[in-house]
């Protein structure tokens, strides 16, 4: 007998079962098919998913989403040596940078955190970041059938901003975590039945 396809999914115009939320625009369809819940590996990419799930602290993802290859750009490309090395001058050239979103204690966030970063390579290798990240991954977890089991947060993502203040990243409370790991596929949240579905 197969699963119980969830009820809460929503159809498009081409007929597929969505998460929901992915269905109130075309870029959002596009980011839900082919990038949320895909998982995601290396130090570069996820500082990269760290540093703006930070900038959308408070924000409509969508406008992350449109902004963010002026945020690559900003932030050379999420290289952490680079941004690492920003000074005031940087500072002063992001915040005047209308692509991105002009925020002092999001972009100063971004530069510690990128400085964090190269610190635990130096301590611990590269990918230092890409396995802390992955460590807090949950054993075992059934994909959600309804919204009402989506959670905000779970002890996993807890535990992981835990884990990233203990060494020095800030902006990596347990919800921003916890969509952090949704949108990794660090956990799977595409509701059952879910035509963008990731086994």
């Amino acid at each position: 007998m197969g699963v119980k396809q969830s009820a809460d999914l929503a159809y498009g115009s081409d007929g597929r079962g969505r998460c929901p939320w992915a269905m109130s625009t075309p870029d959002y369809v596009t980011y839900h098919d082919t990038e949320w819940g895909r998982p995601v590996h290396g130090d570069r990419e996820i500082f990269e998913r760290l540093t703006l799930e930070a900038f959308q602290s408070g924000l409509s993802w969508l406008t992350i989403l449109r902004k963010r290859d002026s945020f690559r750009s900003a932030f050379a490309q999420f290289d952490p040596v680079v941004v690492a090395a920003f000074d005031g001058t940087d500072r002063a050239r992001l915040l005047a940078d209308t692509g991105i979103v002009r925020n002092r204690a999001k972009i100063d966030a971004a530069i510690n955190n990128a400085r964090v970063l190269v610190e635990l390579q130096d301590r611990r290798g590269f990918g230092a970041l890409d396995e802390l990240f992955w460590s807090h991954a949950p054993t075992t977890r059934s994909r959600p059938i309804t919204l009402a089991q989506v959670p905000p947060s779970t002890p996993e993502s807890v535990a992981l901003a835990k884990a990233l203040k203990q060494v020095g990243f800030v902006f990596v409370g347990p919800t921003t975590m916890y969509a952090a790991m949704q949108a990794m596929g660090v956990v799977n949240d595409h509701l059952v039945g879910c035509a963008a579905i990731v086994d």
